[in-house]
């Protein structure tokens, strides 16, 4: 997709910085456990205004909107299916609110995460009813005033396909496509990332990659099948910061700035044009990859071995954007 917003933006500044985790931001200034980061759009607008501006003020160019969850069927977990355009209408308009405050230009991407259903025949979502489901999140992020729509967290090829329907059947806005890779660079559902990238070329998405994941070693392989196959689509790195750890009662993340500003050295080294962080990655994350990719700071030298992988029960329970 030439012309998009995303890609003037990229022409004018070679590369942009994408925000970082969301959950755990939000818990740090109030979310309870268990509950949906998506009700503080309408409780604690205050709360997620300053999610926005910390990862602004950080270097950030694109925002994500706090809507990785909003969809029908994950709100119905938290008896708030029936004000999921409500919900996302606000969650774009918090962060629309901050950005057009910023000294420099930031785009809004609304952000759509998976449904958490399997979508036919491997389960029982029809692929109809899936696409209804992100047409109507996507309808409260377009009348919220985002700038493109982040369809992310994505292991299959099939929901990605509804979800770019669904998208494309109430708006025009861009879209970027990013999907979480595990062990050997192969998603949940067995989609490597050449099948990815040829697959989202043919759906003629504005630029697409990966985010969330395993561990980096598995990440960056599968961007670089992704750039491979790209052409001039951007390709996006949005990483968890390392592995995830329990300790105790807490899911620690292994990352240090120094490890994601040496990530983000690397992947744009390969070709990478849209580096942010996910999962573990908070202000101070973004600000080294910002100062790294800038040249104010030096490359870290830190050592990359393709450590242990993560346990499979951290990497399942910490899959929300924290």
């Amino acid at each position: 997709m030439t012309g998009s917003i995303l890609a003037d933006l990229i022409a004018e500044r070679e590369f942009l910085v994408v925000d970082g985790a969301t959950g755990t931001q939000l818990m740090a200034a109030g979310l309870e456990a268990g509950d949906a980061p998506e009700r503080l759009n309408l409780d604690r607008p205050e709360a997620v205004h300053g999610l926005h501006e910390s990862y602004v003020n950080a270097g950030a160019d694109i925002v994500l909107t706090n809507t990785f969850g909003g969809s029908r069927y994950r709100l119905k977990l938290h008896k708030l299916d029936d004000r999921v355009v409500e919900l996302n209408r606000e969650a774009a308009r918090h962060a629309r609110h901050v950005v057009d405050q910023a000294t420099r230009r930031v785009l809004v991407a609304g952000s759509i995460g998976p449904t958490g259903e399997l979508i036919a025949p491997l389960g029982s979502l029809d692929g109809a009813d899936a696409a209804a489901a992100f047409a109507e999140q996507a309808t409260g992020l377009r009348d919220g005033g985002a700038d493109l729509l982040w369809i992310e967290t994505m292991s299959s090829i099939e929901e990605i396909e509804a979800a770019v329907r669904g998208v494309r059947s109430v708006c025009d806005l861009p879209i970027a496509v990013t999907l979480s890779f595990d062990t050997a660079g192969r998603t949940m559902m067995g989609v490597t990332g050449t099948q990815a990238a040829t697959r989202l070329l043919e759906l003629d998405v504005a630029a697409f990659g990966a985010n969330c994941g395993n561990n980096l070693p598995d990440t960056e392989a599968a961007l670089a099948e992704m750039v491979a196959v790209a052409g001039a689509t951007p390709v996006i790195s949005k990483a968890n910061a390392g592995i995830p750890h329990w300790h105790g009662t807490e899911l620690v993340y292994s990352g240090s700035p120094d490890v994601m500003g040496a990530h983000a050295h690397r992947v744009r080294s390969a070709g990478v044009a849209v580096i942010g962080g996910c999962c573990g990655n908070d202000p101070s994350h973004i600000a080294a990859i910002r100062g790294v990719l800038d040249g104010t700071l030096p490359v870290p030298e830190v050592d990359f071995t393709p450590a242990e992988r993560a346990p499979t029960e951290a990497r399942r329970r910490s899959r929300r954007r924290g």
